[in-house]
């Protein structure tokens, strides 16, 4: 005798679409981890790269690659945001970010300075003056931090004191803050050992890394496992039990 009772037809079918439902999921996610390995990886590469001319990518920059660019031009140097994140040292701190104008272009670009660490009290980091005259910049053409939960709305409308500050950046809020357009993705400038910031960047990827993914893919096929062993749970015949003499 089978250990195993009949199933009906609509049990055996539910269980497949559940397992297959499950499995696919279980691939997209690893999927989506090995993409995201694959850009951390581009993003690493990206710090040895040639520089090219800021003007070839400005618009258009390559999808899923980090170009590194240089840039001549002006800094509005009365017009600086902070992202208040203090995720670089236990005192706080904020990544400083200032528009600038490239030479013979109407467009901003948003220039990453870097991380001023904070001095352990509430109140915002010492700004060092920008340079007013002509400069010329170098770094990763990137895309902007992410804006995670944009709690309280827009915070820099807000504001009418600068420098401004705000736990997110939105470059649409930014540009409709400085009343003009702003190219897609902000330069994060090279390291410099004279400088007062801290220049460690990296891919923004924490509202979900690859190992979180990995985490799900693993959810997910345990569902598939699961699903499987309800239906012999449940289809499985019970044993019967003998009666004595």
């Amino acid at each position: 005798m089978s250990p195993m009772r009949r199933p009906a037809w609509w049990s055996v079918l539910l269980t497949i679409a559940g397992v297959l439902v499950f499995l696919r999921l279980g691939v997209w996610q690893l999927h989506r981890a090995d993409y995201k390995d694959e850009l951390l990886r581009r993003y690493a590469a990206a710090a040895g790269a040639p520089v090219q001319a800021f003007d070839a990518v400005a618009d258009q920059p390559p999808m899923d690659a980090y170009p590194r660019v240089r840039v001549q031009g002006r800094y509005l140097a009365d017009r600086l945001y902070l992202l208040d994140n203090p995720k670089h040292d236990s005192l706080g701190g904020a990544e400083v970010y200032a528009p600038f104008l490239p030479s013979n272009q109407q467009k901003l670009l948003l220039v990453d300075l870097g991380f001023l660490p904070g001095n352990g009290t509430d109140k915002a980091p010492q700004l060092p003056p920008l340079p007013a005259d002509v400069q010329t910049l170098q770094g990763t053409y990137q895309p902007p931090p992410g804006t995670g939960l944009e709690l309280g709305g827009n915070a820099l409308a807000q504001q009418t004191q600068w420098p401004k500050t705000s736990i997110y950046l939105d470059l649409g809020q930014v540009a409709a803050d400085l009343h003009g357009a702003l190219y897609p993705r902000v330069l994060a400038l090279d390291p410099d050992p004279s400088a007062i910031y801290v220049r460690v960047h990296a891919l923004d990827l924490s509202s979900m890394p690859p190992a979180r993914h990995r985490a799900y893919a693993f959810q997910w096929f345990t569902f598939a496992i699961a699903a499987v062993v309800i239906f012999v749970v449940l289809h499985r015949r019970k044993p019967r039990l003998k009666r004595d003499g």
